[in-house]
């Protein structure tokens, strides 16, 4: 990966299963009734748009004790839970009566902020959502620079992991720029994640995944055709420029 940013490097990595395995987290739902509560707010703060009351990048905590991080301080909001490390990005977009949904890239409900200042959490094991209380400051969420070694110990990681997972070898592969190092080392991640996340709900699937491919183009996406699950992302819009676990395991699911 030396040489300038149009140098490349080709990165293969198969491992057996019977490494160690990760935990991941985050599904989502939704769901909210408007009643006469709702109608007094409305006719209140008609016009209004929601908003977090909440320093830019924050750790929020839900009333389960779990621990977050919202970081609004890119383009596209990103959260991470400090018992994970994926981080999700999200799209806000408007709701009724003027509340502000953010979804993942799969438009599912993640995060609901209200125009009375509430912030609702959506989970698997909270599909109604759950309020969740300001806990502090946070750090940025953002990649940092990968060398090629730390690559290819990244890239076999989560091929070991996913190979565990689906109880067969799973070959890991890319062509890597220093632009995309990085962020093709964190998609590899969020894929192992998949693969565990199956493991437990969908084990038959991964049978259908021979190898992981990654390459660069102008939007991220995942996909599976003939055995070969192949990751797009796009350097340019950093941790947006890959799909998350929910994504992945969709692909694996459906083929894309």
């Amino acid at each position: 990966m030396t040489g300038g940013p149009k140098a490349s490097r080709r990165v293969i990595c198969a491992a057996l299963a019977g490494a160690a395995g990760l935990s991941a987290t985050l599904s989502t739902g939704a769901g909210a009734l408007a009643g006469p509560a709702d109608k007094l707010r409305d006719s209140l703060y008609r016009g209004r748009s929601a908003e977090i009351s909440a320093p830019p990048i924050a750790r929020f905590v839900s009333q389960d004790g779990r621990v977050f991080v919202l970081d609004r301080t890119q383009p596209a909001p990103m959260l991470k839970f400090e018992d994970s490390p994926e981080v999700w990005v999200l799209s806000p977009s408007p709701a009724p009566r003027g509340d502000v949904i953010y979804k993942n890239d799969l438009g599912e409900p993640v995060l609901r902020a209200t125009r009375l200042g509430g912030v609702i959490l959506f989970s698997r094991q909270r599909p109604a959502g759950e309020p969740v209380s300001l806990a502090g400051g946070g750090v940025p969420l953002r990649l940092g620079g990968l060398s090629p070694q730390a690559l290819s110990e990244r890239m076999l990681q989560a091929s070991v992991r996913s190979g565990r997972a689906a109880r067969r070898q799973v070959v890991f592969e890319a062509e890597a720029t220093p632009a995309s190092a990085a962020l093709i080392a964190d998609a590899a991640m969020v894929v192992s994640l998949a693969f565990v996340r199956l493991a437990g709900r969908d084990r038959e699937a991964l049978g259908q995944v021979d190898s992981v491919r990654f390459s660069e183009g102008r939007r991220p996406s995942a996909s599976l055709a003939e055995g070969v699950l192949t990751i797009v992302v796009s350097p340019g819009h950093g941790l947006a420029g890959r799909p998350s676990s929910d994504r992945v395991a969709k692909a694996i699911r459906t083929g894309d």
